[in-house]
Formats: C-alpha cells, sequence, structure tokens
C-alpha cells in the first residue's frame, strides 16, 4: 500500500508499509472496521475523535501526496484542500476501511450493521413483531449476508411510496468444497468450487487466506454464529512454470478449475510434524473432510474472542497451545463456510492518486455509498421532518449466481419489509389496494458497477457509449431489458443529478456482444417497482483486484444523498398513467 500525507496536524499519515502492525494510540479507541484500519495501516487519533497525525515516525517516509481529513465522522479523506461544508466531505478513507474489514458478504453486513447502530438506526428482527413509526430509522439482517434498512419520512402518509437504493454484496471467489482435505505429490490442498464468474486466471500466485463464517458449540450445547477471518496468507495457487508450459503465453492460460486451482496449504511432511506433537494425542473427526492444520488456524480466534462477533488469526497455534489457553476442544465447531480471499490490503493508487486498487469493488462500493447515504441523510429526526415518503436500502446476497436464494434479490425479502412497513404504518386506515398502491409510487436505484472504457480494448464499447472514470453514474440501458432503465426512470434519476450538479454517463452493450445482468430486472419484475440500473465505472471487473476512480466514489455518495432529498418533489412533477 502506497499512501502519505502531508505531516501537519490536519492530515493523518498512512505509511508506505502497509504490513506493519504497531500503532500508536491517543485516547480512545475506535470501534469496528475504523479500529481494524488503523492498526493495520498505523492510524492513531485524539481524544476528539479525529485521526490525527503529527510528524510520521522516521521509517515511514511519505510516497505522493494524497491528504486524508483528519476528521471521522461523514468525511474521510478528500483531495486537495480540508473540507469546508458538508457538499464537499469525502467517504474515501471510511470506504477504503469498509472494504479492508470486509472479505465476505457476512463482515460486510456486520460492518454495514455496525455503522447503522453507531448512527442510532434500531435493529429489527424479522421473527418478531414489529413497532415502527414516521421518523423512526431500523434496520435488519438475514442470514448475516443481506440487509435492510429503512428511516421514515415524517409526513408519511397511507399509500405513499419507498425511494430505495439497492445493491449486493457478494463477489465472485473460490468457495471451500464441504470435504476440503486433498492431497496431491507431497503436498496438502484444499478443495474449492467457483463461486460466481470470476476471472479465475487472477487468483494464481496470489498470497490468500480464507474468511468466513462457523458454528461453534458452546458448553450449554447451544451454537454460537461467529465470524472469522485470517490475516495471514496461508494460502497459494501457484502457476507452472513456463519452462514446464513452453506454449502459454502463445495459446493462452487455460488451467482446469477442477485440478489446477487448488490452493496449497501445506507441505504433507510439516502438517505430520506439526500433528505428531500434538502432545495429547488428539483425534479430530473433521481430519478426514478438512485438515487438521487448518482446523489449527480456524480454531484460535473462536474461543478466543470475548466479543463474538469477527475476530482476526495472525499466526498458526499448535493443537495442544489452544486446548491450554482455551481450555476447549476443536470438537466444537459444528460447521464453517469459508471463501478464499486475497490478503492485500484495498489501497489509492496511479500517479495522481486517483484509482482504488482492490478486491471486492463490484459491488461493496455500491454497497457502502448507498448505506453512507442514508445514514447521513437521515442522521435524526429533524433530518426527515419533510419527507413524505419512506427512504431504504437494499443490500442482497448471491446477485452474482442469479439471486435465487433466500436472501438473494430472487427472494421477496424486499417486498415482504415493505408490505410490513406500508401495513403497520396505515394499521388505522381502512384504505382500499395501500401494499399495491405504494409499490406503484416506489423507486428503486439498483446500483452495480458499470465497464469503464478499457485504454487497451476500446473497441469492446459502443462508440457512443463509453463510460469513463471520474465522469459520473453509469445509467445502464438494455433494450431486451437485461437492465430495467427505461427512459422515464432514466429521465428522473438524470434529473435528481442535474439538480444537484452532477454528472452522468450511459452505457449500452455492442449488438454483437452479450449483455450481463443486474438485480434490477429481477426486483422490477418481481413486485412491479419502477427502477433505473446505475453503477460507477469500473476496469478489471470479476478480477481479484479491480480498479475504480477515487472520484466516482464520493460521485455516488453525493448522487445518492441528492435522491433520498429529493425525488419526492421530482417524481411530482412526472405524470405517466394519469
Amino acid at each position: 500500500m502506497v499512501m502519505a500525507a502531508a505531516v501537519d496536524a490536519s492530515w493523518l499519515w498512512i505509511g508506505s508499509e502497509c504490513g506493519r502492525r504497531s500503532v500508536r494510540r491517543r485516547g480512545e479507541i475506535f470501534p469496528s472496521a475504523i479500529q481494524r484500519c488503523q492498526r493495520r495501516f498505523g492510524l492513531w487519533k485524539n481524544h476528539r475523535h479525529a485521526i490525527v497525525s503529527g510528524p510520521p515516525p522516521p521509517s515511514r517516509i511519505p510516497i505522493g501526496g494524497v491528504r486524508f481529513s483528519s476528521t471521522l465522522a461523514g468525511t474521510g479523506s478528500v483531495l486537495g484542500k480540508p473540507p469546508k461544508t458538508e457538499e464537499d466531505t469525502s467517504i474515501l478513507s471510511d470506504f477504503l476501511c469498509f472494504l479492508n474489514a470486509s472479505w465476505t458478504p457476512f463482515h460486510a453486513t456486520m460492518e454495514a450493521k455496525k455503522l447503522l447502530l453507531d448512527a442510532g438506526f434500531l435493529q429489527l428482527n424479522e421473527e418478531d413483531e414489529w413497532s415502527i413509526e414516521p421518523g423512526g430509522r431500523y434496520f435488519f439482517t438475514r442470514n448475516m449476508s443481506t440487509l435492510v434498512a429503512f428511516a421514515i419520512g415524517q409526513k408519511y402518509q397511507t399509500g405513499n411510496g419507498f425511494h430505495v437504493v439497492a445493491a449486493h454484496t457478494d463477489s465472485p471467489c473460490p468457495k471451500l468444497k464441504p470435504v476440503s482435505a486433498l492431497s496431491k505429490s507431497g503436498f496438502l490442498n484444499l478443495g474449492v468450487q467457483t463461486y460466481g464468474g470470476g476471472l479465475w486466471h487472477t487468483w494464481f500466485d496470489r498470497d490468500l487466506s480464507v474468511a468466513g463464517r462457523a458454528l461453534v458449540k458452546g458448553k450449554d450445547g447451544a451454537l454460537d454464529h461467529r465470524l472469522v477471518q485470517v490475516n495471514d496468507p496461508i494460502l497459494r495457487i501457484p502457476t507452472l512454470a513456463i519452462h514446464l508450459d513452453r506454449n502459454v503465453n502463445t495459446d493462452g492460460f487455460k488451467p482446469n478449475l477442477e485440478t489446477h486451482l487448488a490452493p496449497v496449504l501445506a507441505t504433507k511432511i510439516k502438517s505430520e510434524l506439526a500433528h505428531s506433537n500434538d502432545g495429547n494425542g488428539a483425534i479430530y473427526s473433521n481430519a478426514s473432510v478438512h485438515h487438521p492444520i487448518l482446523l489449527q488456524v480456524l480454531f484460535y480466534p473462536f474461543l478466543c474472542s470475548r466479543e463474538k462477533t469477527i475476530v482476526k488469526v495472525c499466526v498458526v497455534v499448535p493443537a495442544q497451545i489452544l486446548a491450554k489457553e482455551l481450555q476447549c476442544d476443536i470438537e466444537q465447531i459444528a460447521d464453517f463456510e469459508l471463501n478464499v480471499c486475497d490478503t492485500q490490503p484495498s489501497c489509492i493508487g496511479g500517479a495522481k492518486k486517483e484509482f482504488i486498487f482492490s478486491g471486492r469493488l463490484d459491488n461493496l462500493a455500491s454497497s457502502f455509498c448507498a448505506l453512507r447515504a442514508l445514514r447521513d441523510t437521515c442522521k435524526d429526526k429533524t433530518s426527515l421532518e419533510d419527507e413524505s415518503s419512506v427512504r431504504m436500502v437494499a443490500l442482497f446476497d448471491n446477485e452474482e449466481v442469479g439471486s435465487d436464494s433466500t436472501q438473494g434479490a430472487g427472494s421477496p425479502i424486499m417486498f415482504e419489509a415493505m408490505k410490513r412497513i406500508a401495513t403497520w404504518l396505515s394499521r388505522t386506515s381502512d384504505s382500499e389496494g395501500i401494499v399495491e398502491r405504494t409499490i406503484r409510487k416506489s423507486f428503486l436505484v439498483s446500483a452495480d458497477m458499470a465497464h469503464a472504457l478499457h485504454p487497451n480494448y476500446s473497441e469492446k464499447h459502443e462508440e457512443n457509449h463509453q463510460p469513463k472514470l471520474h465522469e459520473g453514474l453509469v445509467i445502464k440501458h438494455n433494450a431486451n431489458q437485461r437492465y430495467a432503465t427505461n427512459s422515464v426512470s432514466a429521465f428522473l434519476f438524470k434529473e435528481v443529478a442535474r439538480l444537484a450538479g452532477i454528472q452522468t454517463q450511459n452505457f449500452i452493450v455492442r449488438n454483437d456482444m452479450g449483455c450481463g445482468s443486474t438485480i434490477g430486472p429481477i426486483l422490477a419484475s418481481g413486485i412491479g417497482i419502477r427502477t433505473v440500473d446505475c453503477g460507477m465505472p469500473q476496469l478489471s471487473m470479476h478480477s481479484i483486484r479491480e480498479m475504480c476512480g477515487t472520484q466516482d466514489i464520493d460521485t455516488a455518495y453525493k448522487h445518492f444523498k441528492a435522491f433520498y432529498r429529493t425525488f419526492t418533489s421530482i417524481d411530482q412533477q412526472v405524470s405517466v398513467d394519469k
């Protein structure tokens, strides 16, 4: 990671040695992702909740000139001068922290949950009876990988609509198979299955690890749902040397995803030595399913966490040490669900520090911008005094594999939430068709990343529709309804941008190429909600390491804020079926 800042007291310092773990602290400790970002990147703060600098440590020589705002709440980083107004603020530094804390949909949902709780939103449970009111701010999760948050305008009236920004929390990656233990030619490998349409060749020769969730048995037999993230690079998928594959540069790199994508965990002899030194002679019932050495790595975090939320591991600890320190048994792990993840942190790059290099930009970028826009336009009840609709964010899992799951956009989760909210708020009314009228007055922004014009493959874009970095959200069109945008929904969303002084772009795919899709058509056809498909332009989509523009993050954030604040009045100016 190469980030640096001016050394005066108004700027934070992010060291150029991202591997350094030492932290200089002052005052209180930051919660959740911000605290972990500090620990990883060498940030520190004062008692006023400002990330402060002073001169950076001598060993960390500034490289480049990007500056980051020193205030935490709602600002983050900016390029150039410190922010003076709300509209000048940047969420960039907070976004990087969110990315680095969100290796999986479970972690992304947990970080979103913490962000909302810190802002005063109340958590609901789908299994409970709800009691909500105008001016209230609420959210709930499903499967800890999907989240729906909403804020009710104080002027809400029966039958008024919802203004929704929807995105997804998942990204293509290899996932561990239910039986992951493989042994090949003296190595211990992990069996993985591919999730989504990833650029799988980019996963070779990367420093990899695992993250996900597990069910842990307590002493009373109850199962505890916990998240785990192993920071150390414990895995690698090595490529074959060119000396043994002379034609790879002419014929192309074409790995067999079943046989060539299995990450290396350890050599067999080292694993056997570690197992023979177990001390207590433990025999694991899961040994034939998962390598014991993997269980040792995973076992450490679950039982050392007092908060029972997200914990991270930096070392491989022998089983006998774990048993002594934690007074637990590996047998307490009932089951787990793990993704293979890249350990390289997200960072800012480019000669002018104008790019973000990171995994999972598709679609955590949209998710974070939508969350922050909702939070920052609904800071308290007074910010909802003139709102007559319901503002909502919906973050779904499983978009990359078609959305057909309990927690995907193909499920009725969003419609059920809208129905429950509209029904409760109109409980004293005997009006006809309340839910149906509510849906017809609602509007959905389906936010998913867009394909920026690639400088080396410009022929892949239609000549009059070539989205560029730093030039605003891309509105996606497709005559065959692969995107849900039509002329009315496009106009309304562009009008929001025009009144806020924000740029927009248009995109269609070439006629001689296939077109991807989003959750937009799924939700539009599923419940009949008006929809526009849009996204931030990016390069290297579905690579292990993607790329987008720093300015586009702030532009999307401002566009979504403007949508929440102004759409009610703009929508009243358009009449189609009346």
